[in-house]
């Protein structure tokens, strides 16, 4: 289960002697707790637009059908017309099919463009994704790294060398 900004925030560290400052990890818990939050808020609008983005495809794609449905309507019509009179139903097919054409191209431009605006939010997905694996990687390798150790050995043989200075 991932961590929320409560669980950062009632986190609570065992006292020891010449431990960490106590203030300096609260202002620590404090930035990272805002900076989780506004990560989980940031998440959440991109969820929010992906929404927004798949509700407009599904329009479209309504849009999209309900205009096949009434190309084939327009067809059918035409054929009807086509008995009544010859030269009326060939100016009335030619137009149907110019607005045929005229439709289904506006409608393909537009399932492209909503294809690459879904392309695009994959792609921004993709980079906000990596830059917080970095965020992330970068503390971990900053936690995991040496240098922690070698200032805690440090530490720990200068309390040894006092103690036996003092004995």
């Amino acid at each position: 289960m991932p961590l929320t900004p409560l669980d950062i925030h009632n986190k609570e560290f065992t006292r020891s002697f010449r431990g960490y400052d106590e203030d300096e990890v609260n202002e620590f818990l404090d930035q990272v707790i805002k900076d989780y939050e506004m990560v989980i808020r940031e998440r959440k609008e991109l969820k929010e637009k992906i929404e927004q983005m798949n509700e407009k495809l599904s329009h479209f794609t309504n849009i999209e059908e309900t205009l096949n449905k009434s190309i084939l309507i327009a067809q059918e019509t035409a054929e009807e017309l086509k008995g009544n009179a010859s030269k009326e139903s060939k100016l009335i097919i030619k137009e149907a099919e110019k607005n045929a054409d005229r439709i289904i191209n506006d409608a393909l431009s537009k399932s492209r463009k909503i294809s690459m605006e879904v392309e695009e939010l994959k792609k921004q997905a993709k980079v906000f994704r990596t830059r917080l694996r970095m965020l992330v990687e970068a503390q971990l390798d900053m936690i995991g790294s040496d240098d922690w150790e070698d200032l805690f050995e440090e530490a720990v043989g200068k309390d040894l060398e006092l103690a036996n200075n003092e004995s």
